[in-house]
């Protein structure tokens, strides 16, 4: 009897390109959560099944990379700028076999700038930053983890005035939230406080009660961290 592996090879199309490739995903039975961070920055149990090193698709044919939350609508002349500065500078690599973190930081770094050409939804932006700020702090790399958390606060906020995180998996409240997390995290304290605020604003209209909690604790320590101050 063949032993089942956590990785295993998925096709795709590339958005850019249209040609098929394969790349590595996870088997959701091997993905084991061992707890998550106040910016829900999960540890999972085995970095052999990480699906957060296998996020990024990276097309080997063109170079175009993304997520399988990237739109596959173009905005004009987009397209010619990806042609331009990603698939004509484009040297053939593989990133669809098994990854490292090295690895998989440079599949979002690729993501990202492809995303920015595309002019991609702000919402699927922060997620990749958020991402990168993740695996930098895995490597305990804190001047990259806060780089990118700020990356990804700048794409929350402009999700948020913009609302193109209606019809995503990620709430309002949510993304309320995480606009005051990254915020405490970044040090903008007068921000984190008004987005709490906002969140906690809405226990009696939404039903997670979980997110509302978080948002009390948050805001209940930078009172008391102001006070210790």
């Amino acid at each position: 009897m063949t032993e089942l592996l956590p990785l295993y090879d998925k096709k795709f199309e590339c958005l850019m390109c249209k040609k098929t490739f394969t790349s590595k995903k996870v088997r959701s039975r091997f993905v084991k959560v061992t707890e998550y961070d106040t910016d829900f920055c999960p540890s999972y149990a085995s970095e052999e099944a990480n699906p957060l090193l296998y996020y990024v698709k990276v097309c080997p044919h063109c170079g175009f990379s993304f997520s399988e939350d990237f739109l596959p609508i173009f905005s004009p002349n987009s397209k010619n700028e990806i042609t331009k500065k990603v698939c004509d500078q484009w040297v053939p690599q593989d990133f669809g076999q098994e990854r490292t973190i090295q690895t998989a930081i440079q599949t979002y770094k690729l993501a990202a700038y492809c995303g920015t050409l595309k002019k991609e939804k702000h919402i699927n932006l922060s997620g990749l930053y958020m991402r990168l700020a993740w695996l930098y702090r895995g490597l305990e790399n804190q001047e990259q983890e806060r780089r990118f958390t700020n990356l990804a606060l700048q794409e929350y906020i402009d999700s948020y005035m913009t609302d193109d995180y209606k019809g995503t998996q990620v709430s309002e409240v949510r993304l309320l939230y995480l606009i005051g997390e990254l915020s405490r995290r970044t040090d903008n304290i007068a921000q984190a406080i008004k987005y709490f605020s906002k969140v906690i604003e809405k226990q009696k209209s939404t039903t997670e009660t979980a997110t509302i909690e978080m948002a009390k604790d948050r805001w209940h320590e930078i009172k008391e961290m102001q006070k210790t101050n």
